[in-house]
Parts: structure tokens; C-alpha cells; sequence
């Protein structure tokens, strides 16, 4: 891998006549392109160039008034502008994907925003660890707010040494994974690595995602051939903690790049319909073989869901997962509508007053 500092050929962080084209207007400029690869407190943002690494800042001007779009996230394209000291994120091209998720914070509260976790990803690995049964529920969030990010999604099953059967446990996930590719891995054994290069050819970008202590970094680690990312002790049971505590972009030797993030303890999805019904696909299959348009899927003649329920075509738990999460989306989506309505009232003139 290309120690820090050293010059990095852009095609291999992910650059295409694409971006070129959209980057010409500040070329003409003599800004530079590069790729954000790391944030650090303060606004500060270690990017890749294709002359080396430089610490870059935002102006001013964006940092008092700033917008999703302005503040750079790990695998952004950015401008810059190497004249000062330091140099300067002057812009951010427009994203092609984005991976978010909602922030962090009281689920029930009526503030609700956008974080965004990386951004102009490929492919978003799903990660579970085989040191204990993965829990369909969980990868079937982590797969919604794949597919939502405009990206592929992949599932990686790791510590596959620790589970006698993993085929086994990999194939009972289909229902869940349905067409996404399952790689079952083990750093220990050297399982399923050339798998996984595979699903991240060069010039491509990946995302790590998934709880903490799975193995995230480790397996980056392995794939580059050094220890580059902190990793965290082992128990016996093959459990281990968390240790990543910011996303990084890595350049991994005759693949891509990949993006490791931090463990999320509780994922909370950002509007996602379309990465629902992405998937859920069996479901919205099914419900467009109902009888009735406006079927609600209870007791409705006709229902193609409540057959598919009653001869096991579908799972029960699967579909009560399914109503969850879009209740969950339902109420982010109205929660996020009376914010509108309440700030159009208090733009309203005379709004307030008696």
C-alpha cells in the first residue's frame, strides 16, 4: 500500500472521465481534485492527491453556514486550494451515492437529520460476525440503507472459523439476501479473501458496515497485508470490541478502496422507500400479485401476502420486520413534515403575534 504522503494515481481511488468533466470548470480555475479519506476534530480532513496526502480545512465562509452538501465526508471528491496555509476545501462535486443513516440521538424526539456515513461507494459491505448467530432483523436494516445509498449491496460473513457449518448459516439467509452475494470469511483461515477482492475491483469503492467487534478492521487489515487500522483483543468466544472510532479510506493492493466505519450500536434508517422495497422485493412482489390495489394485507380477499404467510412461502417474522420498518419510515417521514409546516409558519407574516 502507498504510505501516507506518497503520490496516488487517481483511476485507482476511483476517478473517471466522469468526475474529470465535472471537476473542469475549477481545473481552469488552478484548483486541484482530490479524495477525502479521513476527518479529524476541528474541521480538519486528511484528503488523497494525486501529488500525495494533504490536511485540508473548510473555509470559513462554510463552516458558519453549512449545508450536507458543503461538509466533506469520507470518500467525497473535493476542490482544492493549495495556495494557503493550510490548504482549502473550496467545494464538494456532487455526489453519485451516499450512504446515511439518521443521526444519532432520541428516536423519539421531533429533531430528526441526516448524517452522511460515505459517500460515492460502489458496493456497501453488510458485515455479521459467524462467532454467533447473525440475526436476519439486523441485516435486513443494514441491507434497506444499502440499496437506499444508491450502491450494491454485499453481505460478508466473518469469523467463519468459529462456526462448523457456515455454508449452512449462509444459505438460511437467503430469504433474507435474496439475489445480494453472501461471502463467507475468515481472516484466521484465509477464507473467502480472493471473494471479496472480487466484489472490489480496482477502481471501485466499498463500505464496511455492520456492529461493532465483527471484525470490520481486521479484515481490512489483512486484505492491505499490514496493520494499519486498530484492531481490538479477542475473547475465547471469538467476540471482540469496539475500536474504530472514525471512518477511513484505504487503498487496497489490486482492488479498490474501501472505507472502514465504526461499529453502529443502534441504526436508525434515514428515508429509505425505495432502498425498502429494494429489500423487501418478495414482499412488493407479492402485494402487487393482491387482488385489490389498496390492499391492506390483513383481510382483504385475494391477499397474495396472507397466502404467501399461510403456506410459509413468507416467513411471519420476516413480514412483521417489513411493517416495522415501514412504520419506522412512516413516522420519520411525518416527523420531518411538521418541522416543514412549523417553519412555514413562523415565516409566515405576522405569524406569532396577536
Amino acid at each position: 500500500m502507498t504510505s501516507a504522503g506518497e503520490p496516488r494515481a487517481l483511476e485507482a481511488l476511483g476517478w473517471d472521465d466522469g468526475w474529470a468533466s465535472a471537476f473542469e470548470p475549477q481545473r481552469a480555475e488552478g484548483l486541484v481534485q482530490g479524495r477525502v479519506a479521513a476527518p479529524h476534530r476541528g474541521g480538519a480532513y486528511d484528503v488523497f492527491t494525486e501529488d500525495g496526502d494533504v490536511r485540508a480545512r473548510l473555509p470559513g465562509r462554510t463552516r458558519r453556514s453549512p449545508s450536507t452538501e458543503e461538509i466533506p465526508v469520507v470518500g467525497d471528491w473535493v476542490v482544492l486550494d493549495l495556495s494557503g496555509d493550510p490548504p482549502t476545501i473550496e467545494a464538494v462535486l456532487p455526489r453519485r451515492t451516499k450512504l446515511s443513516r439518521r443521526a444519532a440521538h432520541d428516536p423519539g424526539a421531533d429533531v430528526a437529520r441526516e448524517q452522511v456515513v460515505a459517500a460515492n461507494v460502489d458496493v456497501v459491505f453488510v458485515t455479521a460476525s459467524l462467532a454467533e448467530e447473525p440475526s436476519p432483523r439486523l441485516l435486513e436494516r443494514y441491507l434497506t440503507l444499502a440499496w437506499e445509498s444508491g450502491a450494491r449491496p454485499a453481505i460478508l460473513l466473518l469469523k467463519a472459523d468459529l462456526e462448523p457449518d457456515a455454508e449452512r448459516v449462509a444459505e438460511d439467509l437467503t430469504e433474507v439476501a435474496g439475489d445480494v452475494p453472501i461471502a463467507v470469511v475468515s481472516t484466521r483461515a484465509g477464507l473467502g479473501l480472493e471473494r471479496v477482492r472480487s466484489l472490489l475491483p480496482e477502481g471501485t469503492t466499498g463500505a464496511l458496515v455492520g456492529p461493532s467487534g465483527v471484525g470490520k478492521s481486521t479484515l481490512v487489515n489483512t486484505l492491505v497485508g499490514e496493520d494499519i487500522l486498530d484492531t481490538g483483543e479477542v475473547a475465547e468466544d471469538g467476540s471482540g470490541r469496539h475500536t474504530t472510532t472514525r471512518r477511513q479510506l484505504v487503498l487496497v493492493p489490486g482492488a479498490g478502496v474501501v472505507v472502514d466505519n465504526p461499529g453502529i450500536r443502534e441504526l436508525h434508517l434515514w428515508l429509505a422507500d425505495e432502498g425498502l422495497d429494494e429489500a423487501f422485493a418478495d414482499i412488493v412482489e407479492l402485494a402487487a400479485q393482491c387482488r385489490f390495489a389498496d390492499c391492506s394485507h390483513e383481510t382483504e380477499p385475494g391477499c397474495a401476502v396472507q397466502a404467501a404467510l399461510a403456506t410459509g412461502e413468507l416467513s411471519r417474522e420476516r413480514w412483521e420486520s417489513y411493517r416495522e420498518l415501514q412504520r419506522e419510515l412512516g413516522e420519520l417521514e411525518e416527523r420531518l413534515a411538521r418541522r416543514v409546516r412549523s417553519r412555514a409558519r413562523r415565516r409566515k407574516p405576522g405569524a406569532g403575534t396577536p
